[in-house]
C-alpha cells in the first residue's frame, strides 16, 4: 500500500483530523471488512418509535427502501416477511432486522388467521413515535421498539446483497445472548426515559445493533448462500482482507490465490461461490465504492484518489468510475460537494 494513501485514508495510520470519517477509522492490524463496508454505506438511523401493543394486534408494513429493525422488550410476536417460508416466532429480548425493506406483517401470534379489525393503521403508529401510548386491544401487552436505517443511494456491496429477508437474533442463542441483552437493555431504558440527547444516544445504539447483527451473521456458521459469511472462511476471508487493506496494489487472481496459499482455479471458484461474484469484479466494485466515498469526503485531487484505488492512469480511472457510477469523478464530486462542505 502506498504510504501516502495509508496516511490519507487510514489503512495503517491515522488520518488528519480534517479527513476523519463520521465514525472512527480502522486501527493498526488486519482490515475490518465489515466495518469498512458499513462505513462506505454511510447508514444512518432515520426513525425511532416505542409502542405498547395490546392483544389482539397486527401491523402491516409495505415494502420500502430502508432497512427496519425491531427490538421486542416484552411479550411475544410473530413476524412474517415476504421471501421467508414461514413466520418467525419472536420472544422478549429478541431483535429482528429486515435488511432489504421487504414487506412484512407483525402480530401477537395468538391466532391462525388475522382479523382485519386487528390491524393498527400506520397513521396511529406515526403518532406514537414522539408520544408513545398503548395501541391495539385490551389483552396482554407486547412492548416493541422499532427503527429504520437509511443507506447511501447507489452504494452496493455483494457481501450484503445476499442477506436473507430477515435476520433474527434470539436472546436464547448462547452465541449472542451476552452482548444482545446489554444492547437491548440500553435501548429499552433510553427509549422509555426520553431524556435530553436521547435521539442521539438511540441512533448510536442502533448503529451498534446493526453492526452486531452483521457480525453475528459472519460467525453464525451458516453454510448456504453467499455474502458476509465468506469472511468466516479462512482462505476467502484472508483474500478479502488483502483487497481491502492493500487496495492500490495490482492484484490478479493468480497473485491473490498465491497470497492465501491455494490454486488459482480453486480460489476463483470458491471466491465466486462465497462472495457472489468473481474476485476481480468484486475488487473493481470496491475500488469504485471507496473512490466515490473519498471524492465525497476529501479535497484530494482526482489523480491522488485514482492512485489510491489502484489506477496509474487518470484516464483509465475516469472511464472506470463513469462505467460504475454513470458520471465521471469530477461531476460526481460536484454533485456531492455538500458532504465536503459539511465537514469544514
Amino acid at each position: 500500500m502506498d504510504e501516502g494513501c495509508a496516511r490519507r485514508y487510514g489503512f495503517s495510520m491515522p488520518v488528519s483530523p480534517s479527513l476523519l470519517p463520521k465514525r472512527p477509522g480502522p486501527v493498526d492490524g488486519p482490515p475490518d471488512v465489515v466495518s469498512e463496508v458499513l462505513e462506505a454505506l454511510r447508514f444512518s438511523t432515520i426513525l425511532f418509535g416505542r409502542f405498547d401493543l395490546g392483544a389482539p394486534w397486527a401491523l402491516r408494513l409495505p415494502k420500502k427502501e430502508n432497512a427496519t429493525f425491531y427490538v421486542l422488550v416484552q411479550g411475544t410476536m410473530r413476524l412474517g416477511v415476504d421471501g421467508l417460508d414461514s413466520p418467525l416466532q419472536v420472544s422478549a429480548g429478541d431483535v429482528v432486522l429486515v435488511p432489504k425493506g421487504s414487506a412484512h406483517v407483525l402480530d401477537d401470534g395468538a391466532r391462525r388467521a388475522l382479523a382485519t379489525r386487528d390491524f393498527i393503521p400506520n397513521e396511529a403508529l406515526r403518532g406514537s413515535v414522539t408520544a408513545p401510548h398503548r395501541l391495539g386491544g385490551a389483552g396482554p401487552v407486547s412492548t416493541l421498539i422499532t427503527g429504520c436505517f437509511r443507506f447511501s443511494s447507489g452504494v452496493q456491496s455483494p457481501l450484503l446483497s445476499t442477506l436473507p429477508p430477515a435476520l433474527h437474533l434470539s436472546a436464547q442463542d448462547p452465541q449472542v445472548a451476552s452482548w444482545l441483552s446489554s444492547t437491548v437493555r440500553l435501548i429499552d431504558a433510553e427509549s422509555a426515559a426520553r431524556r435530553p440527547g436521547s435521539a442521539l444516544v438511540l441512533g448510536r445504539l442502533a448503529d451498534v445493533l446493526l453492526v452486531q447483527a452483521f457480525r453475528a451473521r459472519v460467525t453464525s456458521g451458516v453454510a448456504r448462500g453467499a455474502g458476509l459469511q465468506a469472511l468466516a472462511d479462512p482462505t476467502i476471508g484472508a483474500a478479502l482482507g488483502l483487497m481491502h487493506g492493500r487496495l492500490s496494489e495490482p492484484w490478479t487472481v493468480a497473485r491473490l490465490a498465491s497470497s492465501v496459499g491455494v490454486s488459482r482455479s480453486g480460489f476463483a471458484a470458491r471466491f465466486h461461490q462465497l462472495v457472489g461474484e468473481p474476485p476481480l469484479q468484486y475488487l473493481a466494485r470496491w475500488r469504485m465504492t471507496k473512490a466515490a466515498q473519498w471524492l465525497r469526503e476529501t479535497h484530494d485531487s482526482l489523480p491522488e484518489v485514482a492512485e489510491c484505488v489502484g489506477y496509474v492512469s487518470a484516464v483509465a480511472f475516469n472511464k472506470a468510475f463513469k462505467r460504475w457510477h454513470g458520471v465521471g469523478p469530477g461531476g460526481y464530486r460536484r454533485t456531492h460537494g455538500a458532504a465536503i462542505a459539511a465537514r469544514r
